[in-house]
């Protein structure tokens, strides 16, 4: 089988004989059509960028707020490789990530965003960037057996527990054709081309996800490629734009249109898929900064009536549960250099104000929560 995005290619022989996939080198030829439909899913996508940019560039805390969409981000794309934990799990200072795999799963893709943004300053987006992103992403959690850092060595498949490679839904290319491809797509990903940035986004996606050059871990370094990419071509300036929210609600769609271009070749039905997502997911975020700073402001609004000796401590404690948002007494007073009764006082006080919620109990600790920012960054997960 041949198509405009690539062919199937047999492997071994006799009773050993599989076939695998092997995808076109991008560009696609011949070009993307740019119908009237793209076009406006082209202009609607790049204003909600522009919207997000805006609002996020205003807001007092800009690094706070990215910081938290980060680790939002990083639970919903581990849920949907079926990590089950939820935001709460995440931010309890009092569950032990060492103890709990769905949470270490989380926590390192974090540390996995946060690396390659960071190694993104000396090193443009390549596969060494890649291979080092997902050693971060795999080292110390599930998937650590499956060579983090390294591009497979062996044939993987993508299928139902229990699939072989004649049963597989999707068999992406052989190890030496895996190199071969990711050689190509790193020219592409680099290439000054002039194709439009969210358009060259998708097919990003597309060709990691169908190469998958990983034993483990490509559904999440796929999504992250999206961000990291319109951040290298400067289309957004920080990681507030994230996927996995709308891949996560629109899942066997994005699984149907991605098997389509590897059926048909029709790259444009997956673009047109990408586009109202990046409108809806820029979209969204914009609405999460809205909201956010609005909590702010009027919580901020309420410690200015706070007794003067108090008040700058009270500011501090409200600064630390927006990057903190549960809590402990212990932790807070060691954070913040101050005395454990004083800031018992001080929680006390943004309880009454109803700032703080108490949350639970772990063993003789009690556990507090920013419960109206927690609800706001809830959404989706």
């Amino acid at each position: 089988m041949k198509t405009r995005a690539g062919r199937t290619v047999q492997n071994l022989g006799g009773e050993a004989a599989y076939f695998s996939y092997y995808p076109q080198p991008l560009p696609p030829q011949p070009d993307i059509e740019i119908d009237a439909e793209m076009q406006a899913l082209l202009i609607d996508a790049h204003k909600e960028l522009a919207l997000l940019e805006g609002i996020s560039g205003q807001i007092p805390d800009r690094d706070l707020f990215v910081s938290m969409y980060v680790r939002k981000e990083a639970l919903v794309s581990s849920q949907i490789e079926g990590t089950q934990c939820t935001l709460e799990d995440v931010l309890n200072p009092e569950i032990d990530e060492n103890a709990n795999a769905d949470v270490s799963d989380v926590v390192n893709y974090v540390r996995a965003v946060n690396y390659a943004i960071e190694r993104m300053e000396t090193l443009p987006l390549c596969n060494r960037l890649i291979r080092e992103t997902h050693r971060v992403l795999m080292t110390g959690v599930r998937g650590n057996d499956k060579t983090p850092g390294e591009f497979r060595t062996s044939q993987n498949r993508i299928g139902g527990a229990g699939s072989t490679l004649k049963t597989a839904r999707f068999i992406p290319p052989n190890p030496d054709d895996m190199i071969e491809c990711m050689s190509d797509l790193e020219k592409f990903m680099n290439d000054d081309d002039g194709i439009d940035p969210l358009v060259k986004a998708a097919l990003i996606h597309y060709q990691f996800e169908t190469i998958h050059p990983f034993l483990d871990g490509n559904g999440r370094v796929g999504r992250l490629l999206i961000t990291l990419f319109l951040m290298g071509v400067n289309a957004i300036s920080s990681p507030a734009l994230y996927m996995s929210c709308y891949l996560k609600e629109n899942r066997v769609e994005y699984y149907d249109r991605m098997s389509e271009v590897r059926r048909t070749g029709n790259y444009e039905q997956w673009i047109k898929f990408f586009l109202r997502g990046v409108s809806e997911t820029a979209a969204d975020a914009a609405e999460t900064v809205r909201r956010m700073d609005e909590l702010h402001r009027k919580n901020a609004a309420k410690l200015a009536y706070a007794p003067k000796r108090s008040r700058e401590n009270l500011l501090r404690l409200l600064a630390y549960i927006e990057s903190n948002p549960i809590i402990t007494t212990v932790r807070t007073a060691a954070a913040l250099g101050l005395s454990q009764n004083a800031i018992a006082k001080y929680i006390s006080y943004l309880c009454d104000e109803g700032i703080l919620l108490y949350y639970a109990r772990s063993g003789k600790t009690r556990v507090f929560a920013y419960a109206e920012y927690l609800e706001i960054l809830r959404k989706d997960t």
